[in-house]
């Protein structure tokens, strides 16, 4: 399996080791989320209420399981990839169901890469064609212009 796909299907040994040092009970502020993954406590809020994340409240403040912790990693890696919130939403909560088979969610991740690269490719194609015929008006005006 690749490294990208690894990356966003399961959560990386070095987490797990990390969980299993901290026996998966530490409990993390929004503030620390938000510095640890170098963003705004409001994009988490944003990931809580697309069904992300759900963190606990310790009084008036929210707090962050490592089960949320590694959800918002995953998230973060999906959006690098360039996957919807809701194709992320679908994969981590699939993650979250798989327990030790993660065959189903492989699957599916496999299928939504497939469906990137195809649109990136097409993408690029298109960018390919817009630069040549750039380059061809490029080609006339500087024709032109030596006509003067």
């Amino acid at each position: 399996m690749s490294a990208p796909a690894k990356a966003l299907a399961v959560p990386d040994d070095a987490a797990a080791a990390e969980a299993a040092a901290e026996g998966s009970t530490r409990l993390f502020t929004i503030t620390e989320l938000a510095a640890e993954f170098d963003i705004t406590p409001r994009a988490i809020r944003f990931y809580e209420d697309m069904g992300l994340l759900s963190p606990a409240r310790e009084g008036r403040n929210r707090v962050y399981t490592h089960r949320d912790r590694t959800r918002l990693k995953l998230t973060l890696r999906g959006k690098r990839l360039g996957l919807s919130l809701q194709e992320i939403k679908q994969l981590v909560d699939m993650y979250d169901a798989a327990g030790a088979d993660t065959a189903p969610q492989l699957k599916a991740f496999l299928e939504v890469l497939a469906q990137h690269r195809r649109q990136l490719e097409q993408q690029l194609e298109d960018i390919e064609v817009t630069l040549e015929e750039i380059a061809q008006h490029e080609e006339r005006c500087r024709a032109l212009l030596a006509l003067r």
